[in-house]
């Protein structure tokens, strides 16, 4: 092969590296400044319910109610892309003796504000702190991502119980599974670490995993699981549904109802 052939391959090869790497640094790049694109997808809500506003430093919170005098209160956060107010009719059902606050993250059910992790913690806490103030025994459920604000929150306020459906040890953990050939662990800003948390929990904790979940692994949960205090929390799975579908079985709401 001649030495012309020789240099025109070389220069082909590291043209083809450095097209490679500025995609890839491209790539990534599209990853930080867009990832919770990829996290949030808000949903507006579908139900007219009664409301709370919560006012807070950079937004107003909206949060669907139920009113009820009593000392007991729920306060519910949900998944991903969920609009929680479809929630209410039936938790008003399950739960009659329960105040119940299901809270429209920012962006989502007419919040205004954009969702971050540590933007959706601070407006629990001044969910907790409100409820708090009319209500001694306030529990809290968190399905999905919710269920890392839940566990959060419980391990920084006075809940009385602790509900967690389809609950996961961090967002970190799986974007690293789904992602394997990028480094998320310094791209990721939004990581909700529930496992640091659960550490710190000391109420009644239950646990519900769907037995065909495809969105959180169930070692997921199990690690979570096992972060908690010994005696703290009990693990048990619902039999054919799926991490969308859980809600569906007759089991769901019982399940609810027995760990409150």
């Amino acid at each position: 092969m001649s030495r012309p052939n020789v240099s025109r391959m070389s220069r082909t090869l590291i043209c083809l590296v450095v097209i490679l790497a500025g995609s890839y640094l491209a790539l990534c790049a599209a990853l930080l400044v867009f990832q919770r694109a990829l996290i949030y997808f808000p949903q507006p809500a579908t139900l007219d319910t009664p409301r709370l506003t919560l006012d807070v430093a950079d937004a107003q919170v909206q949060v669907s109610i139920r009113p009820h005098e009593g000392p007991k209160a729920l306060i519910y956060f949900g998944g991903n892309a969920e609009d929680v107010s479809r929630n209410l009719p039936e938790f008003a059902e399950a739960f009659p003796d329960h105040a119940l606050y299901l809270m429209h993250y920012r962006g989502f059910g007419g919040s205004s504000g954009s969702p971050s992790e540590e933007a959706i913690a601070r407006d629990a806490l001044t969910l907790f702190d409100k409820v708090y103030g009319s209500h001694g025994e306030v529990a809290v459920i968190g399905r999905s991502l919710g269920s890392g604000v839940a566990v959060r929150l419980a391990s920084q306020r006075p809940a009385t119980r602790l509900v967690l459906i389809t609950p996961y040890d961090s967002l970190e953990r799986l974007a690293v599974r789904q992602y394997p050939i990028f480094p998320v662990k310094w791209l990721l800003k939004d990581r909700f670490d529930a496992w640091k948390y659960a550490a710190h929990v000391s109420i009644p904790t239950l646990l519900l995993a769907a037995e065909q979940d495809d969105i959180i692994p169930r070692a997921s949960t199990d690690a979570l699981y096992r972060h908690f205090p010994k005696g703290v929390a009990v693990l048990k799975e619902i039999a054919g549904v799926g991490h969308n579908s859980i809600s569906d079985s007759p089991e769901y709401l019982k399940l609810i109802a027995d760990g409150l």
